[in-house]
């Protein structure tokens, strides 16, 4: 706790920093402030990391076609692995085959819940909304191919997570694409090598913007918006007190992720189930309470998908929308589940990547379908210039006036469990760049804390090119790595299938 304090005194010394006024910024709001002094930079790094080239005159992001390309090779290359190993997948969730004497720090099932902290979050509730209101229904019918693809994508990450990971002097693990990139293509090939540390390098400077802006600025500033919008919209009090939003959030925060990732996946283990489950079932209450509207909707999802009508850049602008939404909220490709996934414990790395299958699934094919079908059911989507959390509130409250409530408690439940997973994310890409000593462990924590109250305090177009433009900047050096290591994952694979399916792996209960 006197740790804690320390982290706080800091905490405000920094923000009262923000308060100092320019001249040309003396009358104006904290909140305005702060968006202002950001926004041109944040807007900078966006251009950069989305260059699009052009097909029919529609721009499509490089790193989108990046990200989808692999997801379909890597299905292919490991013959549907997505579909054919959930079974046992699921057992492995369950503990069927858990080895108490295992190397690691958790559970699988905590470990996936960790990661699912990361993933399952406004992503799944303003991403979609924004997705369905740019591209219309058909936006739908690409984020579940793109989650369904997914999952190849996060078996390969995961298992070398578990693979090259770092085994530390107190016990502890370290891993992610970082050691993966540096040790496993080093161990491929000498000339590799020197490739390797450059990509593990890049890839631990995006995580550490990703999980500042993703992970943690997008969720305050959304989270922030759904409490000013159930308190009275432009005349709650909270409107223009986004600063004292992020402060209360930043205390809470700082409590959970001193303890690290045993204290993360004791929390996010209970969490991720309840959360998930408020959320699944209020939104399938409203989807059931429109039930004559259903096979409309799923007939729009489809027909949406290849024949739009009315939305820009036609069919190829529907596409984008779906995979950019679906691969902002699951992250599949992008790597950075496998840095919780690497704490597992277990001496099989495949166990862990059959076990990360689920989390596209849950994330993308079941949640994210869920929001999209409530907003097209209730007919909100198509409404004006409302969008974000605000077009899933909307949604909601046409069903019944007070829906929005639960909305809110579980748009804030979601935005703690993905900032305290992603902070774990940065801080361990942090750990890779700088050492793991507790003054460079507390230096992280202290500025991730500082960008929640940056993040609530922000407008939501910077926030969420930002958080697009580190998360998806990510994938660039992953996916690389993860073509030169293929052969690797497949070996451990096929060893592991012949034990399950030869009856040799031992049922603990």
């Amino acid at each position: 706790m006197h740790r804690f304090n320390q982290l706080s005194l800091r905490l405000m010394v920094l923000l009262m920093s923000l308060t100092l006024p320019a001249s040309a910024l003396a009358e104006a709001k904290l909140d305005e402030k702060i968006n202002t002094t950001l926004k041109p930079l944040l807007d900078a790094v966006t251009s950069f990391v989305f260059t699009s080239f052009n097909i029919g005159g529609v721009g499509i992001p490089f790193v989108l076609a990046w990200l989808i390309l692999a997801a379909i090779i890597f299905t292919l290359y490991f013959r549907f692995i997505n579909l054919r190993a959930m079974g046992l997948g699921f057992k492995l969730i369950r503990g069927d085959f858990d080895d108490p004497d295992s190397v690691g720090e958790v559970s699988h099932f905590q470990a996936l819940a960790t990661a699912l902290s990361g993933t399952v979050g406004l992503g799944n509730i303003a991403g979609v909304a924004i997705a369905v209101s740019l591209g219309g229904p058909g936006a739908t019918f690409w984020m579940i191919l793109a989650g369904l693809l997914g999952m190849s994508s996060k078996f390969i990450e995961c298992t070398l997570g578990v693979k090259y990971r770092q085994e530390n002097a107190d016990g502890s693990v370290s891993g992610g694409p970082m050691y993966y990139l540096s040790k496993g293509l080093a161990e491929r090939s000498d000339k590799l090598k020197g490739l390797g540390k450059v990509l593990a390098v890049m890839f631990a400077i995006f995580c550490i913007g990703g999980s500042f802006g993703g992970g943690n600025m997008f969720q305050a500033n959304q989270s922030f918006l759904q409490l000013v919008t159930v308190t009275g919209g432009e005349n709650s009090w909270f409107a223009d007190k986004g600063w004292l939003f992020g402060l209360v959030v930043a205390a809470i925060v700082g409590m959970v992720i001193i303890g690290g990732i045993r204290s993360i996946a004791k929390v996010t283990s209970k969490l991720v189930p309840f959360m998930a489950v408020i959320y699944v079932l209020t939104g399938l209450i409203i989807i059931l309470m429109n039930y004559s509207a259903v096979p409309a909707a799923l007939v729009s999802i489809v027909s949406g998908a290849f024949s739009p009508e009315g939305i820009a850049g036609g069919f190829v602008g529907v596409l984008i929308q779906g995979i950019q939404r679906a691969a902002f909220s699951n992250e599949a490709g992008i790597g950075s589940a496998a840095i919780a996934h690497s704490a597992v414990k277990t001496n099989e790395p495949v166990t862990e990547g059959l076990v990360a299958l689920y989390e596209p699934f849950i994330d993308t094919v079941v949640i994210c379908t869920v929001t999209a079908l409530v907003i097209i059911v209730t007919g909100s989507y198509g409404t004006g210039d409302v969008s974000g959390v605000a077009l899933t509130s909307m949604a909601f409250e046409s069903a019944i006036s007070w829906f929005p409530i639960v909305l809110t408690v579980a748009v804030i439940l979601f935005a703690f469990s993905t900032m305290i997973s992603w902070s774990y994310y940065g801080l361990k890409a942090w750990g890779y760049l700088f050492g793991e000593s507790k003054a460079a462990s507390n230096t992280y924590k202290l500025m991730f804390l500082v960008f929640v109250v940056i993040g609530s305090s922000m407008q939501l177009g910077a926030v969420i090119n930002f958080s697009d433009a580190m998360i998806f900047a990510m994938a660039f050096p992953n996916i690389i790595g993860l073509y030169f290591l293929l052969p690797v994952v497949k070996k451990e694979l096929n060893a592991y299938w012949k034990k399950y399916k030869s009856g040799e792996l031992v049922r603990q209960n």
